[in-house]
């Protein structure tokens, strides 16, 4: 890849003919028209948060280096922005009056507020660029190597960057514009920030069971997103037709996955609603994460909502008052080995040998306290929860 060194632009240069897209928070072109500021295998626009666009303004008013910055020749007198598009659309943003910034009095200030030495100061910055040209490949490899610094691209934007494209760029109009109106809803399931890609992340994941890197191939050149949009809607839709209650934690579960799993079981949407708001509200459940599957499954993995266990000071004392009742007896100290007839009947079990188990099994009400506790013989605990 071949590289040339420019230090004669500066920041009035590349700022000649900024557009901005609000709807979409990216900068789209700068320098006359001729630099995209936001090419499709960037990622959006991560600065506007009143601290690192401040901070760019605030180093050019103290003379301070921006940094490298990199552009891709793509045609005659055409460039898109490989690394610096964060800055570029920050000082962008500000001289067009997108953002204020404080001054020494603690006032926000546009910038067409500024007085006119300071404005010329921004403008009048210099900036160090490198023009690079080169085949795709060597511009891709060239993109991940020089983000590993600063705020490191996460897999999806890298593989937005990989599979560039007609598919990428309307997937990112649909999962990634934070200005979508089906964001809210969606939100209930998906966690994430949408401007970082965890949406369409997310959307791809369900669609491709997981092969993400294959489907995005395969789909790269794709001039829709059909296959994409539906099966993702399909998956809210399923989600929030079952479930009618919704609870912060249902954000972020494997709803891809349990789609595919439950989508083709009929479910009573009011019964739904009464068994989850009663183990919400059930102290014995340590993991409410667990509560959506545990439901879909027909309530019958209880492992998947970490029952609250017997602690180990209520093991010892259930465990010494059965084995002093045994002894008495001269039965076993369990009692199902107790009502048995095999070599273990009038077996006298150690603490370390035995598990506590509920005498009411948690699904039909029982409690995790001492007078719901009996010890028994590992055989017969696990035998009796396979049951």
């Amino acid at each position: 890849m071949k590289t040339i060194l420019k230090t004669d632009l500066t920041v009035r240069d590349i700022n000649e003919g900024f557009v901005y897209n609000e709807y979409e928070g990216k900068g789209l072109f700068g320098w006359g028209g001729k630099l995209t500021i936001q090419p499709e295998y960037q990622r959006n626009y991560i600065y506007a948060d009143g601290k690192r666009d401040v901070a760019v303004i605030d180093s050019l008013l103290k003379g301070y280096p921006l940094g490298l910055l990199y552009f891709v020749k793509v045609g005659e007198d055409k460039y898109e922005i490989l690394d610096g598009q964060q800055r570029v659309t920050s000082f962008g943003r500000f001289i067009t009056d997108k953002f204020a910034i404080k001054d020494e009095h603690g006032m926000e200030q546009y910038f067409d507020g500024f007085a006119k030495n300071l404005q010329d100061k921004i403008l009048d910055s210099q900036l160090t660029i490198y023009i690079c040209e080169g085949e795709e490949s060597e511009i891709k490899e060239w993109f991940k190597t020089i983000n590993i610094v600063g705020v490191p691209l996460n897999n999806q934007e890298l593989l937005n960057a990989i599979y560039s494209g007609p598919f990428v760029t309307m997937a990112r109009e649909e999962f990634s514009n934070s200005q979508n109106a089906n964001i809210q809803k969606w939100s209930a399931y998906i966690k994430g920030d949408v401007n970082r890609q965890e949406y369409l992340a997310t959307a791809l994941n369900w669609v491709s069971k997981g092969n993400v890197d294959s489907y995005m191939s395969q789909h790269r050149f794709d001039t829709n997103i059909t296959e994409l949009k539906s099966y993702f809607n399909s998956v809210i839709t399923w989600a929030s037709t079952v479930f009618k209650d919704v609870k912060s934690d249902m954000r972020g579960l494997e709803w891809g996955r349990l789609y595919e799993m439950y989508h083709n079981n009929s479910y009573d949407p009011n019964k739904v609603s009464e068994i989850l708001c009663k183990l919400y509200a059930d102290p014995q459940v340590q993991d409410t994460k667990g509560i959506c599957e545990y439901i879909l499954g027909g309530c019958k993995d209880t492992k998947l909502l970490n029952i609250r266990v017997f602690d180990d000071n209520t093991k010892r004392v259930v465990y010494e008052k059965q084995t002093q009742e045994a002894k008495l007896k001269d039965i076993s100290n369990c009692p199902l080995c107790a009502m048995g007839n095999d070599n273990n009947k009038n077996r006298i079990w150690e603490l370390k040998e035995m598990d506590a188990d509920h005498v009411t099994a948690w699904s039909k009400g029982g409690s995790t306290d001492i007078d719901n506790c009996q010890m028994l013989c590992q055989t017969h605990n696990r035998a009796k929860g396979n049951k």
